[in-house]
This record gives C-alpha cells, structure tokens and sequence, in this order.
C-alpha cells in the first residue's frame, strides 16, 4: 500500500527530510484519541472542551483556526459534532485511518460502558454504585464546560458583530426554543452576506507559541490535502454502502426488530442536526407508544446513563436498541440490537466527513464562505453557554421547570432543591482545574472518588 494511500506525506520537491516538519506518529495520536474516548465526559460541549485542550492547547497539533474552521463544518452535519470533529482531525493529521482511528476510538469506551451497563439494568436493575461514580465525574465536567465556553470565547468573538450573534443565538435557544439547525443557519446566512463582520483568524497563529504541527507541516508541503482527499472521497463513498447495504438486506429478508432497529435508527441518523437534544424526544416518542421497545421510566433510565458516561450522548440510543432486541429475544438479542444501533448511527457520520472535508479544506481562503463559518462559531459560543446553563441546572438541582415570560419560556431552578453535594463537587473541581492546575485528569478523578465516597456514605 502507497503512503498516499495510508494518509503518509511524501517530502515535497525542495524540503529536505530533515528540515520538514513532522506530524506526531499514528502510535503517539492513538493514544491521545484514546485518551479523549475514555474522558469524554458531559456530552458536547464538555467533549469539545476536552479535544481542544488536547490537540490546540496542551500539543499545538492544530491550530485556533483550523480547529474551529473545522467545528464549525461538524456544527452543519446531523450526528455528534464531537465525534465528527475527532475524525475530521484525524483525517488532517494522518488520512483515513487516522480519521477512522480517531471517530472509533471517540465513540468505542462509551460503546462499551453503555453496552456494560445496559445488561446490569436488564438483568439487574440500576447499580447505585456506577451511579455513585459517574455522579462526581458529571460534576467535574461542568466546570470543564465552563472553562470551554471562557476559552472558546475569548478565541472567537474578535468583533462586536461576534458578541451579538454569540447572545442572539444564547437567547433564541434558551428562551425561544429556535431549532439548532435554524441558528446556525441563520449565523451562516448572516457571515456569508456581510463577510467584513467577521474574523475567521490565520492558521497556525499562536501568541506565546510555535507554529501548530498541522500548519507548519502544510505550509512546507501545500500539496498534501489534495492528496489525502481522494483517498477520503473513496471512503466516504465505502462508509455510504457499508451504512446502507446492512440496512436494505435486512428490511428485504429479516423484517423482525433488527429490521426496525436499522431503519429507524438509520432515520435518527441523517435528521440528529444539532445534536441528540434535537430529536430526543421524537425518539422517546417513537421507541415508547411506536414500537413499545421500553418504557417512558426506561428511557428516563438510558438518558441518564448517557449523559454520565463517556461518549456522544447519542448513545442513548444504544440503550433505547438494546432494549428493544432484549424484549424480543433475551440477552444475545439485546447485544446484537445494541452493535447494530450503534453502527446504523455512525457509520453515516464517518461517511458524511471523508465526503465533505475535502471540500471544507478547500474553502479557507474563500473570504465570504470563511466569514459564514467564523459567524457560525460566533453561534456555536451561545450554543455551549446554553449547554452549558442547561447542563449545569440539571447537575445543580434536583427540579428545574419552564417559566412562561411573555413569548419566552425560561427553565428556572427549583431553588429549594439546590443539591449541597453537587455544588460542593462542583467547587472542587474548580478549585482542582483552575486554582491548583492540577489538569484534567486528576480533577477527574479526585472528584469522582470523593462523589463515590460522599455518595455511598450518605446512602
């Protein structure tokens, strides 16, 4: 097999070998990608913070720029924008496998916590003890989504026009219940017809810092995303059929709950625009009194444990599958509905990046079209401040309820059931990530064991 053809770049006509930037090896990035996958705590805003911190901030793999230039092409497609991401940066960093690398690693822990977790409910019922532990770790990654929405922040609202698209769209999502996909359209639109009211920043920019890796590896070497995009264009085109194919041969020969499984999933897959929030309650709606996979109590059960376990939190879904093969044929069944969720949900995301990437590179030196994009990353900041307000309430407090104001409707917390332990965790973990800098990791961990602990203790 060709180097081009693993994602590998030759040394252009007129750069040595020895003075041509070096990307990190496929080995060192496996081990950051797995890292992210393990972490991914606190659905996309907490995901995003965390690939930012490990490729822009902690490596300098990526540039500012081409890390949001990026977000904000995943921020248009339907499916975890997270998940997205991480491929898309694996593919700049080392063609498709790295793409592939990167997605499947995003994704695969939390498949197998889900997947763990899913036969402990069924067979057992809710385990107090996972419970305990995630309990602390969701916690932790609220001030990580805070410390994301500071930073990105800081990093693109470089104009008074940025600063009022980022608080329109905060607003019409948090009070006016705007659809995700009309937002960022909405900021699309707005940056491509006034492209002077926007910046999208240069690559490889850095105030107290080198070149990022990507950049400089670009610019001695202009030629290397042509090369990387056809072999991209070929595995799009081979994730479409791999998608697909499962999908058709079993709605022509099975016709029993895998058939109903792939191609009702197969549907959440290509309409998930803006996220699982988006189309939650459809799914709940269509799973519970549709198909009668679960019960409403149930699926209360599988958000729960999406929202606290690493991941997309679309993977609720694998839940919501799992359940609906068990019912049907036990154990065995359960398993095989949960693999087959999971691959009729991604399996389109990894194809819609290696088809539209390519394209997406190509775009960085169109002024109007580069404007578009830096106005949806204004958009994307009051998106994570919603989440973040939305994430945080339902860590704080026990009830939150909808406050009709006007046209508006607010959730409000319920001050009375403030949760001590939660906001106490909560403290710690800041106090951990910004007073002590003791880094991601170990705030993880110190405030998932003390949430155990506190938690078990007090029953």
């Amino acid at each position: 097999m060709s180097e081009v053809a693993l994602g590998v770049t030759t040394t252009p006509p007129g750069v040595s070998a020895e003075d041509k930037p070096r990307l990190p090896s496929f080995a060192e990035a496996l081990r950051v990608w797995l890292r992210i996958g393990l972490l991914s705590f606190g659905g996309p805003a907490g995901q995003i913070a965390l690939l930012h911190r490990e490729v822009v901030d902690d490596r300098r793999w990526v540039s500012d720029a081409r890390f949001l230039h990026a977000l904000n092409f995943c921020t248009l497609l339907p499916g975890p924008e997270a998940q997205q991401l991480a491929t898309y940066l694996g593919w700049l960093l080392h063609g498709v496998r790295g793409g592939i690398a990167a997605g499947v690693l995003f994704v695969l822990p939390g498949m197998a916590v889900m997947l763990g977790l899913s036969i402990l409910y069924a067979t057992l019922g809710e385990v107090p003890v996972v419970a305990a532990l995630f309990f602390g770790l969701k916690c932790a990654v609220l001030v990580l989504v805070v410390e994301a929405l500071l930073r990105v922040a800081r990093r693109a609202l470089k104009t008074r026009a940025a600063w009022a698209l980022a608080a329109a769209a905060f607003v019409a999502l948090y009070a006016f219940g705007v659809p995700f996909p009309a937002v960022v359209l909405a900021a699309a639109l707005i940056g491509y017809f006034a492209p002077g009211a926007f910046k999208g920043g240069s690559h490889g920019e850095a105030k107290d810092g080198p070149l990022a890796v990507l950049d400089a590896v670009l610019a001695a070497d202009p030629g290397r995303p042509a090369r990387l995009a056809e072999k991209a264009w070929q595995a799009g085109w081979v994730g479409v059929a791999l998608w697909l194919l499962p999908v058709a041969a079993l709605m022509l020969f099975e016709r029993g709950v895998f058939a109903d499984v792939a191609w009702f999933f197969s549907k959440m897959a290509v309409v998930t625009v803006g996220g699982a929030y988006a189309v939650l309650a459809y799914v709940a709606q269509e799973a519970v009194q549709g198909y009668g996979w679960l019960t409403p109590d149930q699926m209360l059960v599988g958000l729960g444990l999406a929202e606290t376990t690493p991941g997309p939190l679309i993977l609720v879904l694998q839940f919501v599958g799992f359940l609906a093969g068990y019912g049907q044929g036990g154990l065995a069944w359960g398993v095989l509905a949960s693999v087959l969720t999971v691959w009729v949900t991604f399996a389109p995301c990894f194809a819609f990046i290696f088809l539209g990437a390519p394209y997406v590179e190509r775009l960085h030196s169109n002024r109007e079209l580069t404007s578009a994009l830096a106005a949806v990353t204004a958009a994307v900041v009051g998106v994570i401040a919603n989440l973040a307000l939305w994430f945080g309430l339902r860590v704080l407090f026990a009830e939150v309820r909808r406050v009709e104001v006007g046209p508006a409707a607010l959730d409000a917390p319920v001050l009375g059931s403030l949760d001590p332990l939660a906001l106490a965790l909560a403290a710690l973990a800041a106090v951990c990530l910004f007073g002590l800098k003791l880094g991601l990791l170990r705030t993880l961990g110190i405030t998932a064991a003390v949430g155990l602990v506190a938690k078990l203790a007090l029953g």
